[in-house]
């Protein structure tokens, strides 16, 4: 009858270090799954990150794309050789026959 106390007493003790306490086995390995997932947007992150740099290097230092964001974002043209036309749509419709 002891022996089998002591036995209970033990595997209570074990499934406690197991599985109680503050972090539970589970709960480590919950968390080992959130790092997993939150290097993983950090991954993606980081090369989004790396590509706007990239971007940014290429506006500072590359001049067919300072002229291409000049062109396309400002409408800008080059001195006097080119004409902007810029196509308005109406916002109003025309009923025929008014």
């Amino acid at each position: 009858m002891k022996k089998l106390v002591w036995l209970l007493v033990i595997v209570a003790a074990m499934f406690f270090a197991l599985q109680g306490g503050e972090y539970s086995t589970r709960d480590l390995f919950r968390q080992r799954d959130r790092k997993e997932k939150m290097q993983v947007s950090l991954d993606s992150l980081q090369r989004h990150v790396d590509s706007l740099k990239a971007v940014r290097k290429a506006i500072e230092a590359d001049p067919a794309v300072q002229e291409k964001l000049a062109r396309e974002e400002f409408g800008m043209v080059r001195g006097d050789k080119e004409l902007l036309y810029r196509f308005v749509e109406d916002s109003v419709a025309v009923e025929p026959g008014k």
